[in-house]
Order: structure tokens, then sequence, then C-alpha cells
């Protein structure tokens, strides 16, 4: 039986991954404090309720310092220390760079950029006071490829990629952990939101994001670096390292292309 003395935090956790992540906290004796802009985290929150913990839902705007300051101050209402941060909020946007409407290209570097820095800015220090604490960052294995028609989305993931990498590097004679999360395409609302239901990425079998959530607990809870979830995903995180940035280019274009999807 869970002792549900333990606190983890998990932010874009109203579905997909960061709900399948809150899930498997839950199951493993977690307390939560989970957050999203939407009022659906409330429905989460009733779910993960079954659990037997308790779940504090935070609906909040990830994407500004007033939303990740609410959600701190939730937190913080609660009067204990976190034991693990999940900085799993995210937006994607599909179709060619200037096709985009600038004000979503600005939405998905606030919620991805922006908002992940200040979020980890704020939690991890004080982990770090405390030299305790476990931290995953949803990062994508997207990051490590130049994002023809999602180029903005690639470039935000590729700076959450290397600042995962770096931070950790920065806390290694601490006890503070932090872990990379690099899925590729999964089975969430993603492709939807991003308006990418015509490309082949959004059509072709994508992974379960309840295998995918499992993967990223347990690669923190060993205190690993990063995880790339999936075989396939594996490879292309390979294949990055070898094929020239023009070839990676071509070999995206070809799947995120607006029309490429099955009909």
């Amino acid at each position: 039986m869970a002792e549900f003395d333990k606190l983890a935090v998990v932010t874009g956790a109203s579905s997909g991954i960061g709900f399948e992540l809150a899930k498997h906290c839950a199951e493993q004796g977690y307390n939560l404090v989970i957050a999203a802009d939407g009022s659906d985290i409330d429905d989460a929150a009733e779910t993960l309720r079954q659990f037997g913990g308790s779940v504090e839902a935070v609906q909040a705007d990830l994407s500004t310092y007033e939303g990740v300051d609410e959600l701190y101050a939730a937190v913080a209402a609660l009067g204990r220390p976190v034991d693990v941060l999940m900085a799993n909020a995210g937006r994607g946007l599909g179709k060619a760079f200037l096709d985009q409407d600038f004000a979503d290209i600005q939405q998905v570097i606030d919620v991805n950029v922006i908002g992940t820095t200040y979020l980890l800015h704020k939690f991890v220090r004080d982990m770090r006071d405390r030299n305790a604490g476990k931290v995953l960052i949803t990062g994508s294995i997207g990051g490590l490829l130049p994002g023809s028609f999602q180029a903005v989305y690639n470039a935000t993931k590729a700076y959450v990629d290397s600042f995962a990498y770096a931070l950790r590097n920065e806390l290694k004679d601490t006890d503070v952990t932090i872990t990379l999360l690099m899925p590729g395409p999964t089975d969430t609302n993603f492709f939807e939101v991003a308006d990418m239901l015509d490309t082949k990425v959004a059509t072709d079998k994508k992974d379960d994001p309840a295998m995918v959530a499992k993967a990223g607990y347990d690669a923190m809870m060993r205190g690993d670096g990063h995880e790339v979830s999936g075989f396939a995903n594996k490879m292309q995180a390979l294949m990055s390292n070898v094929l020239p940035q023009g070839a990676l280019a071509e070999r995206h274009r070809q799947m995120a292309e607006p029309g490429t999807g099955k009909q």
C-alpha cells in the first residue's frame, strides 16, 4: 500500500505524456500538484485521486511569469518540499514558418523556452538549497533535427535539450538529478493542437504515452542523464549524429510537410 509521503509537481498534466507521468507518480505513492492551462486539468485531478493520494490542480498559463508564479505559490502553500518535478508543459506548431501566425510562434517560444526556464529556475533552486530532488524535463528527439515545417518547435526543443544537459552538469556535485526525456512521435493530441493532422508523422503509428512516461520516470529514478523512448527513436537520435544537417532537414520535411499524410 502506497504511503503518499512524497510530493511530485507535474506540468502539462491534463493529457498525454504529462497525465501519464502524473498517473505513474500517483501509482508510486506521490501526492500531486498538477498544472495545465485548460479547465480539463480538474478532470485529470479527479481521475488521479482514485489512487489514494492528494491531488491539487492548478489551472495556469505556464507561458507567463504570472502563471509559473501561481503554480509556485500553490506548491509553497502546502509547506512541504518537492521531491519530484516533471517539467512537461509544451506546445507544438506545424506548417511552413513563413505561413505561421507570429502570435502562434510567440506562444510556442513562451511555453517551451521562457516558461520552462523560469519554472526550473524557481523550483530547482529550492531543490539545490536543500540538496535533494529529482527533475524530469520533457525535451524531444526533434531537438536533434532541423525541423522543416516545424522549425520553431524543433528549435525550442533544441534549447530544452541543451539546457537540461547543462543544468545537470552544474548540479553534478549535488544530490539533485536532472533527467531529459526525449520522446518521438507519441499518440497524444499534440498533432491536432499543432495543426498537423494532414502530415505523415501524424498519420503514422506512434508511441503509447504511458510507455513513454514509464521510460522517463524509470530513467529519472535511476538518475540517468537522458532517455530516448522507443527503439525507432533511438535509431533516429543516432542518425542525427551521422547525417549532414541538410539531409536531416529533408528527412524531417518528408514527415512534417502538409499533405504528406495517409489518405
